[in-house]
């Protein structure tokens, strides 16, 4: 069952009273669908979103030291995603087989132990869904739809983290709110039909612990506090008209935002072993080449 309660988080997290909205979308890039993770952004710290996205400021820095190893564990998470990707699209499994110990590794646990009792009629890899939200658009990119059309719909997302979050802080992220919100809004065309929230089942896979998945399934309840919580949080994005958004009061995110030395909070970086999957996930959710990518938007 899921934890009761979860959006006492948010209501200590964003403010209490929003400013009022300005008519249209300032100064965000003309063509731009909000998404888990530049919501997650935000809500980690608004000047971190207004530099990455409303500025597209890029800045030299590293997200977590040793740089070489965090490069590295970012590298192999974006070739486990499209190893994955290639062997549910038929290559056979002895095809792809990696040389890296690490990335092996979380191949066989890939191949020993999935997720269980996945729905078999359609699975589709590395799939885009977009719906809009007020005004807005918003966009989900899913590492796995597994449906049974009409019956069950299990969105299914691998994380190649050093550690396991536990199911409190995995409850909190965007993404486990975007990511089912953006399946029952949009994914009617691949279900056969509209789908049920209580049809719903988020499942986060580690490579590292693969038999220990988190399990979060979705309700109408759940979907309405989701709509009104993610339109919330877009209309609070779009009504800032300071010249620099405030910073966090978190000083703990700084150390693995790429962005501290200019907001004056510190110059090194956080430790690899204590990063949380943005960072070991490259801070971005992962892209392939539009070759690569199915997208389905509406």
């Amino acid at each position: 069952m899921i934890e009761k309660g979860p959006f006492s988080h948010w209501q200590r997290v964003l403010r209490p009273r929003l400013p009022e909205p300005r008519p249209a979308m300032g100064r965000l890039p003309p063509v731009f669908q909000f998404s888990q993770q530049s919501l997650q952004d935000y809500v980690d710290c608004p000047r971190r979103f207004q530099l990455r996205y409303v500025e597209g400021q890029r800045w030299p820095a590293i997200q977590s030291e040793p740089v070489e190893e965090h490069e590295q564990f970012v590298q192999r998470g974006a070739e486990f995603h499209l190893l994955v990707r290639r062997h549910l699209l038929g290559v056979p499994a002895e095809a792809l087989t990696p040389s890296d110990p690490l990335l092996k590794s979380w191949w066989d646990n890939y191949l020993t132990y999935p997720p269980d009792d996945l729905p078999v009629a359609l699975r589709l890899p590395e799939v885009q869904l977009s719906t809009p939200l007020g005004d807005q658009r918003l966009l989900a990119r899913f590492d796995l739809l597994a449906l049974d059309p009409g019956e069950q719909a299990v969105i299914v997302d691998w994380k190649t983290t050093h550690f396991r979050p536990s199911r409190q802080t995995l409850a909190r992220r965007l993404q486990t709110h975007v990511y089912p919100f953006v399946l029952v809004e949009a994914g009617a065309h691949l279900f056969g039909g509209p789908i049920a929230p209580e049809q719903v089942t988020l499942i986060y896979w580690f490579a590292e612990r693969p038999v220990e998945p988190e399990v979060f399934p979705y309700d109408a309840a759940r979907h309405s506090e989701n709509r009104k919580f993610l339109a919330d949080l877009v209309a609070e994005v779009l009504a800032h008209t300071e010249e620099e958004w405030p910073l966090t009061d978190d000083e703990r995110q700084c150390r693995y935002c790429v962005y501290r030395s200019l907001c004056s909070r510190g110059v090194e970086a956080g430790p690899l072993e204590d990063a949380g999957p943005d960072v070991v996930e490259g801070g971005v959710e992962f892209d392939f080449d539009l070759d690569e990518v199915d997208e389905i938007a509406f």
